[in-house]
């Protein structure tokens, strides 16, 4: 059994996703970061840096924090998602990268000075703004050629989604990025994503 713990977020999403995927067990324990849950001294034992999600694997007593390393650590467990052979498993484990890397902390920016900054900067909103269809754009190029980013559906794809499933709520389109479009729709279509998105 995986203990979650998480919120509604995009990161908070991956695992949740993961888990749907893989078909594991597992326990939802919400941490409301809009009350500060994730502050509080019981969970700073799980995760020092006050972030969701992180997981506590029961039948190993093994916690991991941070989502990337989450979905490692789960696909590894499973044998699932990651492929076994070094050039697959790297090519992953770029783009794993390229997510936590890039699109997390650019949309992440996006949202929060577009959303919930109390005053709006439109030097930091056109940066973060242009950066993030930068990143669109090569995510639609690898998309050119691959069904999914990495031709097989992976963990990649896992961690990508829930950040650029949010483009109406940033205010943008995929309209000019028809490859990535296209494995957005795909993945909706997913029942564990469907499932795994609706996470309370």
């Amino acid at each position: 059994m995986i203990d979650l713990y998480t919120f509604t977020t995009p990161n908070g999403y991956k695992p949740s996703i993961m888990l749907e995927e893989i078909q594991l067990p597992y326990n939802i324990h919400k941490i409301d970061i809009t009350k500060n849950d994730q502050f509080k001294p019981e969970y700073i034992a799980i995760n020092p840096n006050s972030k969701i999600p992180a997981i506590i694997d029961q039948e190993t007593g093994i916690t991991v924090f941070e989502s990337g390393a989450i979905l490692m650590y789960l696909a590894e467990k499973t044998g699932k998602l990651l492929p076994s052979d070094q050039k697959g498993k790297y090519q992953v484990i770029e783009w794993l990268m390229f997510q936590m890397g890039s699109v997390g902390p650019m949309f992440g920016q996006l949202n929060h000075f577009k959303k919930y900054a109390p005053e709006k900067i439109p030097y930091a909103i056109e940066r973060y703004e242009k950066e993030t269809i930068r990143l669109y754009g090569v995510l639609d190029k690898q998309l050119s050629n691959n069904e999914y980013i990495c031709g097989e559906y992976s963990i990649a794809d896992i961690a990508t989604y829930p950040w650029v499933a949010i483009y109406e709520m940033q205010g943008l389109t995929l309209n000019n990025h028809l490859h990535l479009k296209r494995w957005v729709e795909t993945l909706q279509q997913r029942p564990a994503v469907q499932k795994g998105m609706s996470i309370a």
